[in-house]
């Protein structure tokens, strides 16, 4: 075994998942598939079903998918588990295809939100659905937790309901809604459901599971971390518990100060008087976030050590253990913006499974008055136990009833999701970047869970020998970023204590390792499989960790780059990058560097490709323009750009919704700093714009910008303006620039959609670009050059069109 046996300190017991008897069933032994129909239940020897899972996916048995995890873990406990997926939610008969649960429903509308799966960020319905055969669309409906929710309630009323996946867990507090643009009751409230796991659910379910199966009643499990329920005025099993109110701003009772995202952790350490340098002082005093020694005294001399009484606390540990915090009511936050973004900070502070408290918030009044109770999250992943996930018999494959006339999924049945995943090996969880926009650390955590090298090495070797279609290259060794595998705070203390969002910004912690051997080990162990031709990364790069192991760049880029590596500055100017609690440009300046000193010396040609975000919160229409003189002063033409999707419960979201900066205190009067929302068609299509200069059919719309802004001066037709002074008229681009760009295949984007029905439509129309292959382009055609790539040689680098020489 490797002897890097645990990747986290984290300090908190908590009960193994391997560690329960198992329930009787487990005479069965497990299922080739988890079954879909009574017919696989006979073949299995069945006669009913323990647990029922209803999801929003199509079932692929894979370990990248959320309901396989859940069904092979408990079904490893010794339950039965039946899965339907994608069921007509036009009535509850659908639900009863498998008969009644003993024990309960698992519902979840997926691996995304059915909202983000079905809208665009323009709030356009979505033709296809990468988690469907054939990437056909409308197979699950708007808001699917609840509706699944409701129908199962319909079916079978007595069954227990517990609902999770990344629906239910971003949204279970009242939460600004996007595309109904007002603030929604907790989807507890709205569902209906017993029992809502928000998070990697894993430990929490398997003990709900053999609780239940020990009769004991639902309503009587809530004292379980990462879960959410409801409770009534008087409820019994709230007694014992201290309630902090915090439903008035700057009125928060005895709340700590929140921590300021901006300093580093050494300027939050000197305005307390002490310091986080690590030569200072070796010695932690506990509930502190770094080393408290007095820097700048004499190597002789010792300072006074002031140790905490034990017996104080515990004391004191024990009544944050059965300490809840009041958040301002649905009422209030739906009315109030302000109540809103401090209901918000309050959530986000209330993190970390070391020290964060229950929440509680009202719903309704009189009659109809009951609270939404949140226990503090659960306790993360052991190794043993991440291993204990992943090592379960799973298929990798779509289930049999998906496969066309061949009995294969990569044809017209093709699941584009699984066909992203398919060769991808998941090593970790969690994510400590803290960025804005994003939801991962309020679902995941920001504690990471990591797999053992054993086991990561195990299932290349499973790939290899029985995933159809494998052709020796694995197509990613990632997770929610591809290189934060074992890395933590250097102390269980640190790390139990520590309440900032974000572990690199503004600055990467002194008390963060950012150690990538172990990753590096893996890397070239995996490549030295027999049988593996080639391992690529896949996931989003964090390049500012990179930048600290030069040689994990070196491995990276020599060994598992395929031509291509994505990454994300997501911008250049500073507004925008502090709401997104992004490192400057800079860092991506430094990993460039790096990348093209090993690109040259392993002789290949690679590419970095920078990721851009449109119309964030706290963008200005300057920072949009400075931005495009950027990508157009380093020769990036972007053929796809990402705007800003207000996903529930992020921090971003907040602030688009308020216009207040939720990283920093929350006021009513002056001291709240303000941000600039991105809002309207008009003005997000401007931004977007700014992103895709290059294209002709946004030159007006940016000429018109540019003259209000001032900026008539990047108007021209010289290369040092962005944008020229005439439009060209249909047709004329192609054949003033005959000859000028080169024809390049558009890479695939991480979207899973683009891979299928999209897919075949970009094959098509590029068959008609390029003629047949190894010809020159022909007079004529229009001919595009994919994002930040060099011409080939012999030919002219791209630049605006000119206009003919008959109009000169």
């Amino acid at each position: 075994m490797n002897a890097l046996v645990d990747v986290s300190f984290f300090p908190r017991a908590a009960k193994p998942i391997t560690s329960y008897k198992p329930f009787w069933a487990k005479r069965f032994g497990p299922a080739p598939f988890l079954p879909m129909s009574r017919e696989e239940m006979a073949q299995l020897g069945w006669d009913s079903c323990d647990v029922i899972l209803v999801t929003g996916d199509a079932y692929v048995d894979h370990p990248s998918f959320g309901m396989a995890v859940i069904g092979r873990t408990l079904e490893a406990q010794g339950f039965r588990v039946g899965i339907i997926a994608q069921p007509d939610w036009q009535s509850a008969e659908p639900f009863k295809v498998l008969g009644k649960p003993n024990l309960f429903w698992g519902v979840t509308a997926g691996n995304m939100d059915s909202m983000i799966n079905r809208y665009t960020a323009d709030r356009k319905i979505r033709s296809d659905d990468a988690y469907t055969p054939g990437a056909e669309g409308n197979h699950r409906p708007d808001r699917a937790a609840i509706v699944y929710s409701q129908r199962c309630r319909e079916a079978y009323k007595d069954v227990p309901i517990v609902l999770g996946g990344m629906e239910g867990s971003l949204r279970r507090i009242a939460h600004y809604d996007y595309w109904s643009d007002k603030v929604r009751r907790s989807i507890v409230v709205d569902s209906k459901c017993d029992l809502l796991l928000y998070g990697n659910a894993e430990r929490a379910l398997v003990d709900i599971a053999h609780r239940l199966a020990r009769r004991e009643p639902i309503a009587h499990i809530t004292d379980l971390r990462g879960t959410s329920f409801i409770r009534r005025p008087g409820d019994e099993t709230s007694q014992g518990w201290m309630e902090i109110d915090s439903t008035e701003v700057d009125q928060p009772g005895p709340v700590e100060a929140h921590t300021n995202p901006y300093q580093t952790t050494s300027e939050q350490a000197a305005a307390q008087g002490a310091s986080c340098a690590k030569e200072d002082a070796p010695d932690l005093i506990a509930g502190s976030a770094c080393s408290t020694g007095a820097s700048g005294q004499n190597a002789s001399e010792k300072p006074l050590q002031f140790m905490p009484n034990p017996a104080l606390v515990s004391k004191k540990a024990l009544q944050r253990e059965k300490t809840v915090i009041r958040l301002p009511s649905y009422e209030q936050v739906k009315s109030d913006p302000v109540l809103y973004a401090h209901a918000s900070r309050v959530f986000h502070l209330e993190t970390n499974p070391g020290n964060a408290r229950a929440l509680v918030q009202a719903h309704g009044e009189g009659a109809t008055a009951r609270d939404v109770w949140q226990n503090p999250p659960p306790i993360p992943l052991t190794t043993a136990e991440m291993d204990h996930i992943f090592d379960l018999p799973y298929a990798r494959s779509p289930h049999p009833r998906y496969a066309d006339e061949q009995g294969r999924h990569d044809g017209a049945t093709k699941i584009p999701a699984w066909e992203v995943i398919r060769f991808s090996i998941n090593i970790m969880r969690g994510c400590f970047g803290g960025c804005t926009f994003c939801s991962i650390t309020e679902h995941e955590g920001r504690i990471i869970q990591s797999r053992s090298e054993d086991s990561i090495l195990r299932e290349i070797e499973d790939v290899r020998d029985k995933v159809q279609g494998f052709t020796g290259t694995i197509s990613d060794l990632g997770g929610p970023t591809a290189n934060m595998y074992r890395l933590g705070c250097r102390t269980p203390e640190i790390e139990a204590a520590c309440r900032k969002p974000s572990c690199v910004y503004p600055g990467i912690c002194q008390n963060l390792t950012t150690n990538h051997d172990p990753l590096i080990s893996i890397y070239k162990k995996g490549r030295a499989i027999k049988g593996i031709k080639k391992i690529l990364i896949g996931s989003g790069l964090r390049y500012d960790l990179a930048i600290q192991s030069p040689e994990y760049v070196k491995e990276l880029v020599q060994h598992h780059v395929g031509g291509y590596l994505k990454i994300a500055p997501e911008h250049t100017e500073a507004g925008p990058l502090t709401k997104m609690m992004k490192p400057g440009i800079g860092n991506y300046d430094k990993f460039k560097v790096l990348f093209e000193k090993y690109t040259e010396e392993a002789g290949k040609k690679q590419f970095l490709i920078p990721y851009f975000i449109a119309a964030h919160p706290g963008t200005s229409d300057e920072d949009m323009m400075n931005l495009a003189i950027w990508l157009k002063k380093n020769g990036f033409r972007a053929d796809q750009v990402q705007t800003f999707y207000p996903s529930t419960m992020a921090t971003a979201t907040a602030m688009y919704h308020t216009g207040i900066n939720t990283l920093k205190g929350v006021h009513r009067d002056e001291r709240g700093e303000k941000v600039d929302v991105v809002r309207g068609e008009k003005r997000r299509r401007l931004h977007k714009a700014f992103l895709r200069y290059h294209d002709p059919a946004n030159w007006p719309l940016l000429r018109d910008a540019l003259k209000a802004m001032g900026r008539a001066d990047l108007i021209g037709n010289g290369k040092h303006h962005l944008i020229p002074t005439w439009q060209p008229l249909p047709g004329q681009c192609s054949k003033a620039d005959k000859g000028k760009y080169h024809v390049i295949p558009t890479m695939a984007l991480d979207s899973a959609r683009q891979s299928a029905a999209q897919g075949k439509a970009q094959a098509q129309g590029q068959a008609k670009v390029q003629g047949a292959p190894g010809k020159k382009p022909q007079p004529g055609q229009l001919l595009t050059q994919h994002t930040g790539l060099p011409p080939r040689a012999g030919t002219r680098a791209p630049s605006a069109p000119r206009r003919p020489a008959a109009k000169r």
